[in-house]
């Protein structure tokens, strides 16, 4: 049975991912929230739930690798694969803010990818590992995210789903009104 809403949420706040105060993402923009995602998952029995109900969407999808961006999304990839029965490969940064496959992951044309990640909250780093991959042309099947911050406002071409849609707010440093407040700006993953 899948998992409700107020389940998820009720996880988050056990594990001290929910955040509130002035914060940095790390797309650029502020927000008054900031999901600490790397703390539900250091709780293997969490992070295998939540990982199902991730691959669930995609489980007739015929996912042969899950694809993450390092570092959040490489537990997630493990345990999406896991749960879809696929190959789990992760992205990495490289000089110049892209990302790409590295440690010998390679992808064959035509495979069938699901990107995976832990927040979106631009899409940036979707995007990313979406550009990594591209080269070696997969088929990308869908994006699934254990949380969308936009309220399901990003588009990637190709379906996204996400176990948590929540709406947070973010603004650009011009425009945050925590900056004009005069509230210290936190960078949380510092």
């Amino acid at each position: 049975m899948a998992m409700q809403p107020d389940e998820v949420l009720a996880i988050l706040r056990e594990t001290g991912v929910i955040r509130e105060g002035h914060f940095l993402l790390t797309s650029g923009m502020h927000s008054d929230r900031f999901l600490l995602l790397a703390q539900v998952l250091q709780y293997p029995r969490h992070a295998e739930r939540l990982c199902r109900e991730m691959a669930e969407p995609f489980r007739e999808a015929g996912v042969e690798v899950v694809v993450g961006p390092a570092v959040g999304g490489i537990i997630l990839a493990y345990e999406v694969a896991r749960a879809l029965g696929a190959r789990a490969i992760f992205a990495e940064k490289v000089e110049g803010g892209g990302m790409a496959l590295r440690r010998g992951f390679q992808l064959r044309p035509g495979e069938r990818v699901l990107v995976v990640e832990d927040a979106i909250s631009t899409g940036g780093s979707v995007r990313k590992v979406l550009d990594a991959i591209a080269p070696f042309g997969p088929e990308v099947v869908g994006v699934s995210a254990l949380v969308d911050r936009t309220g399901g406002q990003v588009d990637f071409g190709v379906p996204t789903r996400a176990v948590l849609t929540l709406s947070v707010p973010a603004w650009p440093p011009e425009a945050c009104p925590l900056c004009r407040a005069g509230v210290e700006l936190v960078r949380p993953k510092g």
